[in-house]
């Protein structure tokens, strides 16, 4: 590493989703430099070749600005269409009668192919079939393993291979399609740092994507299926963080559904301590526009309000003609939500109680600690990231410094709330821990002479999960005039 970066002044994240408006080095800078601490490669989009120049632009910004960045790589999941019709298009009216079949002949305006053998076997009467994101609705009549007689309850065009959600079903499909686990492949040899499962339905969905990470990546799930909120809690158990995914679960439940299930799913995240991102449309109008609508501001700022750990761009930064324009203005939104007084009650309205566990202990005492004797920074090292993550969970009113010897680590913690990563040697006793929290804290401005710091580490040194040392020391101002070992981050 070569220089140390200033911490952001705010906590919350800004994942940004790379795309052609913003495909080239040059680009994924100023995005970073915009605001973007961390960066979503869409699998869905492009094929695995041209995602190689992403992965390598970012690891060349790392190695430029000298801070660990994260990367995300988001599978596609199954994607559930209708087959084609013999004019390419069609216009169903409410109330008529339509088809949906296994037979793979060119569709008309009574039927059309269905070709996912799953939906046969799920399908009930009264069952909701949502076609082109949901602008038409049928409704399962009569249900048999080779046909799906439905009537039209609100209608429209209908063209070939248009998307199908099925919010009335539990599908036995797997969550993995083949080019979903070719995609996770690469991505992990590539070097992402979270993998994030489309589509999930029950925990069970996350096990192969677990097996098949191998521990190279954190595993996140991504919440867009009504079947996947009656199993929250078990799903969130099985992942290492979770994704609002508000395009899809706004096109499977009524719009007004999504806002209070949104905050459920930010409360049990938090609960839970797991990092939580909210995404899907926060600043959509700056696809087009340079600026967004008081509603969009609103909504990112209902998200840093209820302390998520992460707010994310689509379209805005991947495609849209504002991409840095987008990053700068959630950034700036985020920055006026944190300065607000009321911020800090808000982020607490979620009660985090701890586990009765050391680490857990240790977490919620660094926070008050901090709070008491006016800290301005808690440090922490770390080799998983436990510690990292526990003490996010708290929702701390200083900055939380991560120092940790594995890289890896270090960059998994992009997405978490008030972390800032460096990658740094180990310590091997209590007064190199001292010695070192002092340095780091007077390097990355995190603190100056005569200002207090938290650090918690776990004893024996290099023992990952043993976190068991809670330590307030003060900054003197000479620690890194006096310091003559190895050079440091």
């Amino acid at each position: 590493m070569t220089k140390a970066i200033r911490p952001r002044s705010r906590k919350v994240r800004v994942l940004a989703t790379l795309g052609p408006a913003s495909n080239t080095p040059e680009m994924i800078q100023q995005l970073f430099e915009a605001g973007a601490d961390a960066f979503r490669i869409n699998m869905s989009h492009g094929d695995q070749a041209s995602k190689v120049p992403l992965f390598e632009a970012i690891r060349g910004l790392e190695k430029k600005l000298g801070r660990p960045t994260t990367i995300l790589a988001d599978l596609q999941g199954p994607k559930l269409r209708v087959g084609k019709f013999a004019e390419g298009k069609i216009l169903l009216e409410r109330g008529q009668t339509f088809v949906l079949d296994r037979d793979s002949a060119p569709g008309d305006a009574t039927r059309v192919q269905l070709p996912h053998r799953e939906i046969f076997e799920a399908a009930h009467a009264d069952a909701r079939l949502l076609l082109d994101d949901g602008k038409l609705v049928l409704r399962v009549t009569e249900a048999t393993p080779e046909r799906l007689t439905t009537v039209v309850e609100v209608g429209g065009p209908l063209s070939n291979n248009k998307g199908l959600n099925v919010p009335d079903m539990v599908l036995p499909m797997a969550a993995l399609t083949e080019k979903d686990r070719s995609d996770l492949a690469f991505a992990v040899e590539q070097g992402a740092d979270w993998i994030a499962l489309s589509f999930v339905q029950r925990p069970e969905d996350l096990m192969e994507a677990r097996r098949l990470i191998g521990g190279k990546a954190a595993l996140l799930a991504k919440i867009e299926k009504p079947s996947a909120i009656a199993r929250l809690d078990e799903i969130m158990e099985q992942c290492d963080g979770v994704m609002v995914a508000r395009g899809d679960l706004g096109v499977e439940l009524p719009p007004q559904s999504v806002p209070p299930l949104q905050k459920r799913i930010v409360e049990t995240a938090r609960r839970l301590g797991r990092p939580v991102i909210v995404a899907t449309q926060m600043l959509e109008s700056m696809i087009e526009s340079p600026s967004p609508t008081r509603a969009e501001v609103s909504d990112v700022a209902t998200a840093v309000y209820d302390g998520a750990d992460s707010i994310m761009l689509s379209a805005e930064s991947a495609a849209g003609k504002w991409p840095c324009e987008s990053v700068a203005m959630m950034n700036s939104i985020a920055d006026a939500v944190e300065r607000d007084p009321a911020h800090g009650d808000r982020v607490h309205f979620t009660v985090t109680r701890p586990d009765p566990t050391t680490a857990d202990a240790l977490a919620e005492a660094a926070k008050s600690i901090a709070r008491t004797v006016s800290a301005t920074a808690i440090v922490c090292f770390t080799l998983s990231g436990s510690t990292a993550r526990r003490i996010a969970r708290e929702r701390p009113t200083v900055p939380i410094m991560v120092l940790t010897p594995k890289l890896e680590t270090a960059r998994r913690t992009g997405l978490l709330w008030g972390t800032h990563a460096v990658h740094t040697r180990d310590v091997e006793s209590f007064e190199e821990m001292v010695a070192k929290a002092k340095r780091m804290a007077l390097r990355h401005k995190l603190a100056d002479a005569g200002d207090r710091v938290v650090v918690c580490a776990g004893v024996p040194f290099k023992t990952p999960g043993s976190t068991n040392v809670l330590h307030v020391v003060t900054i003197v101002g000479d620690e890194l005039k006096n310091y003559t070992g190895p050079t440091e981050s």
